[in-house]
């Protein structure tokens, strides 16, 4: 009987078996009602808040964008020290007075940002202008397009266009309003650091702004020099400003201490009870930004990135915030955001959107 039983597979042997499985089945899963995804919904005359919290609802860029005006918000408390990471053309594309305000408004600590967009500020701040163009003409390829503009003395920057002769009178501005207070400062074979140039730039920017009753206002550099925020500018060599700065260093005593600037940096990120880092863009503001951290006993515990590049090429511009928290400049609880996207469209939204929810 017993043999039969195993034969035909009845019996206690195959009742063991069936047992076994059971004990390795999951029990079925409950009814999913985790967060569903919502449907924005946007109306004419909606309130800046209530058209935020539309991304909220949605998916995939519009939750990340979500995100990052909640922590934009929660950093713009006033417990919490901001670094401010600005790389790409954010002054020449009109994002100038965005930042300028911030500054002027207290939610920024401190600036990190590119010698080109501090060069275009400047120009901004004596009276020159940007100007809307095109990329290419249509009787013409791109090639023809930008030797014309060479031909004409236009620098083209994608869609914006920028007169070749306010870069002289940019040059003129530093040499009889800059330089020349820098160099008295070096007489006696001392340098100036970076920082320093930047806030001069700054006060002069503002000096003449006001003098002239120039339309645009003082900009990016003067609102610093005006609230005591300080500007960094680790690769002012990669710039108009750079250059000129150079240029005038090889007839004069005037020079700059690169390394200087760590020490201010390093000592405001030491002094801060919470830090938080708003990123624009890659290169070297975000590293420089980031790596701030590297040096005190602690990292950021809120991170927001504006950026149009991938994180695939493993290059630092793409880089997630949360790759940098692996090498600590982000607290293991950090909060922390990427939003995948040109920052002239994401940069109004989330700053207006974490505003209105401060004020």
């Amino acid at each position: 009987m017993t043999d039969d039983a195993h034969e035909h597979g009845d019996g206690a042997p195959e009742t063991d078996h069936q047992s076994e499985d059971d004990a390795h089945h999951e029990p079925p899963r409950e009814t999913f009602e985790h967060d569903p995804v919502g449907h924005a919904a946007v109306t004419a005359g909606m309130s800046l808040e209530d058209f935020a919290s539309q991304y909220a609802q949605a998916g995939v860029g519009a939750a990340s964008v979500s995100e990052a005006i909640d922590l934009t918000a929660a950093m713009f408390d006033d417990d919490v020290t901001v670094f401010f990471g600005l790389a790409g053309a954010m002054v020449p594309t009109g994002m100038r007075k965005i930042v300028s305000d911030l500054l002027r408004d207290g939610y920024v600590d401190a600036l990190v940002t590119t010698g080109a967009n501090l060069t275009h500020d400047a120009i901004e701040a004596i009276g020159g202008k940007h100007h809307h163009g095109c990329v290419h003409g249509e009787a013409m390829t791109e090639r023809e397009h930008d030797e014309t503009l060479r031909e004409e003395g236009v620098d083209r920057i994608y869609n914006v266009y920028l007169p070749q002769e306010h870069f002289a009178e940019f040059e003129g501005h530093l040499r009889e309003s800059v330089f020349p207070v820098l160099e008295d400062e070096c007489a006696d074979g001392g340098a100036v650091t970076i920082e320093r140039l930047t806030r001069e730039l700054g006060r002069a920017n503002a000096e003449v702004n006001d003098r002239e009753g120039i339309r645009e206002d003082a900009g990016v550099a003067a609102a610093a020099y005006e609230s005591d925020v300080p500007i960094y500018c680790p690769a002012v060599q990669d710039s108009v400003l750079g250059l000129q700065a150079w240029m005038y260093g090889q007839t004069s005593a005037f020079t700059l201490d690169a390394l200087g600037d760590m020490t201010g940096l390093t000592d405001l990120a030491f002094e801060a009870d919470e830090a938080g880092a708003f990123v624009v863009g890659g290169g070297v503001p975000k590293n420089f930004t980031l790596q701030t951290m590297l040096v005190t006993p602690r990292a950021y515990d809120y991170a927001v990135q504006l950026t149009m590049d991938p994180p695939q090429t493993g290059g630092l511009s793409g880089a997630t915030l949360d790759e940098a928290r692996s090498w600590g400049k982000l607290e293991p609880d950090a909060e922390n955001v990427s939003v995948y996207a040109d920052a002239t469209i994401t940069l109004p939204l989330v700053v207006a959107a974490a505003r209105d929810r401060v004020e």
